[in-house]
């Protein structure tokens, strides 16, 4: 009887387990089939997949390239690895506190938030999952790349430069005084004369601040005819090129602009920064950050890669 019920039990039907295929081994983590699956679908979903990742390919391109996505894999695995072996882990605690402040960001509230979400085929624990490895991910970056990289303003400069052939990395900065003769006055020819005599009285040694006061018809007149101060290209072109070679202290004969005649004084010259470079400085300074950190991240993600066991089942 025992030996029938033992024939009975080593003939009976197998249930065989279903084991799920392999597509890679990365250090002690695998990359299995349905790790691909949940990327195919991330892909479709707007904002689930990490950018900096993809290096240089379009998510459009991700789409329908399983190589690429097992690669997407691997560094993704690979980034694990060593965010755990840094214990850069992130609690829950630090991602409700993520999520909450994503939403105060937006205006809206948590509940809003996710429903935002659910709209875009998201729900708020995936979302929350995603949340974490991306605060993890930054972390790492933030300690093995971007702590690292330096971007000079002379990088900044010589990328403006080379985007602008034309400009100059410094300019001309003028301190400017000037005796104004008005040809609203009795007219041009009497303005030019009145100038003439302006120059003569110069030429024999008085003061030009004292001849400012006396005899210019500036009308909003400032002590001793000063102008101002003006960077190259933004002053009366008249001017600017009379005094251009002058040296601090000198005079121009007399100027003839759009405005009447002028009798200039350069008072203070010396170079600055471009302003059209300053203003566009912080602006390159974070293009060049993205473009070195790229770099970067590749040759980082290729030394893991040499340094990990990887192995490609496919």
């Amino acid at each position: 009887m025992i030996s029938i019920l033992f024939a009975l039990l080593i003939s009976g039907p197998a249930h065989a387990e279903v084991v799920e295929k392999t597509l890679a081994v990365v250090n002690s983590e695998i990359v299995l089939e349905s790790d691909l699956k949940l990327l195919q679908k991330r892909i479709s979903k707007p904002g689930m997949v990490d950018d900096a990742l993809l290096m240089d390919k379009s998510i459009d391109s991700l789409k329908n390239d399983r190589k690429a996505q097992l690669d997407y894999l691997i560094n993704e695995k690979i980034i694990e690895s060593e965010i755990k072996r840094l214990n850069l882990s992130v609690t829950n605690d630090r991602v409700e506190s993520e999520f909450k402040d994503m939403a105060k960001r937006n205006n809206v509230s948590e509940a809003e938030l996710e429903n935002i979400l659910k709209g875009q085929g998201i729900s708020a624990s995936e979302y929350k999952v995603f949340l974490k490895e991306k605060i993890e991910k930054q972390s790492l970056m933030d300690t093995e790349i971007i702590s690292k990289l330096r971007i000079s303003d002379d990088d900044a400069l010589n990328e403006y430069l080379k985007n602008n052939p034309n400009s100059r990395p410094s300019i001309d900065e003028f301190s400017v005084a000037h005796i104004f003769f008005s040809p609203k006055k009795g007219g041009s020819e009497a303005a030019y004369k009145r100038a003439e005599v302006v120059l003569g009285k110069l030429r024999n040694g008085e003061s030009f601040e004292v001849l400012a006061e006396q005899f210019s018809e500036d009308p909003n007149f400032s002590s001793g005819g000063a102008l101002g101060t003006f960077k190259s290209g933004e002053f009366l072109p008249e001017i600017e090129s009379a005094i251009s070679n002058l040296k601090v202290g000198e005079t121009t004969g007399i100027i003839k602009s759009r405005l009447g005649y002028h009798i200039a004084k350069l008072t203070g010259k010396k170079l600055t920064t471009d302003p059209k470079f300053e203003k566009a400085k912080e602006r390159i300074k974070a293009q060049l950050l993205e473009v070195s950190f790229k770099r970067q991240l590749k040759f980082w993600l290729q030394n893991k890669r040499d340094e990990s066991f990887v192995r490609i089942n496919e």
